[in-house]
């Protein structure tokens, strides 16, 4: 083969090995998620909104937001990064033992941009270790940094036996202009019936102080949710739809 022959192949080569890295990340588009990945887009009972938050824990905000859910009597699935589980044990300990869900994050909020499906793995692998061996509770579900599931990501969750899930509404409250009623008014224009409502109880990869919108706007978002007869709880009573193309089977507690 001569080298421009070599040369062409190996171009070729590069571009499908970063289409299969980061392909799958076009997931994180909200629109076709929902439709065509209704499970990867936490879609479940028709009746229930599932209630997330990423990023922690923290030891000065997570605790006002598990007050904060204590007062409204709801429970949640926090996504938490495995460093800062390992850095706060003691916050970690207090969401599990308030009655919270506690699903994997990944070790640090790192971008993906290149292939390394080894440095994935390890990473989800020791994130489930630290929430396991913290808490005494195998987490479930994953949800990668920024929302963006490359095929290692995807490969690493599977191999720890942990479920992708992402959302169906944000608030966009970890920007430094959110306020609560924005939080608000972008969870409202999104969320319907079966939905899933990502927020952040850390500002520790975002603006600083912007947790403080999230957890401002929470009483009225789960008063609205209610108001519309909606049930407002974690991923595990859901339902989230079986499968990456939305099978008839739901998984809930039971499953």
């Amino acid at each position: 083969m001569n080298p421009a022959a070599l040369s062409r192949t190996a171009l070729l080569g590069a571009v499908g090995l970063a289409l299969a890295h980061i392909g799958p990340a076009g997931t994180w588009l909200p629109g076709p998620r929902r439709r065509w990945l209704p499970g990867l887009a936490g879609v479940g009972r028709a009746g229930h909104i599932a209630l997330t938050f990423d990023d922690g824990p923290d030891p000065v905000s997570t605790p006002r937001f598990l007050d904060a859910l204590d007062e409204l009597e709801v429970r949640a699935t926090f996504f938490v990064l495995g460093a800062r589980a390992a850095a706060h044990p003691g916050v970690l300990r207090e969401t599990v033992r308030r009655g919270h869900e506690v699903a994997v994050h990944g070790w640090a909020h790192a971008r993906p941009w290149l292939p390394a499906p080894v440095r994935d793995a390890r990473d989800v692998r020791a994130a489930v270790a630290a929430v396991r061996d913290l808490t005494g509770c195998r987490p479930r579900w994953y949800r990668p940094p920024y929302g963006i599931l490359t095929s290692g990501r995807w490969a690493a969750a599977r191999a720890a036996g942990l479920r992708p899930v992402l959302w169906s509404a944000w608030g966009l409250d970890w920007t430094a202009d959110a306020t609560p009623a924005s939080v608000r008014a972008t969870v409202a224009a999104q969320l319907r019936g079966g939905g899933t409502i990502l927020l952040h109880d850390s500002d520790v990869t975002s603006a600083p102080g912007c947790w403080r919108a999230a957890l401002a706007a929470l009483p009225d978002i789960v008063t609205r949710c209610r108001q519309a007869g909606l049930t407002v709880g974690p991923l595990h009573e859901h339902g989230v739809v079986d499968g990456w193309w939305g099978g008839a089977r739901l998984l809930g507690r039971h499953d």
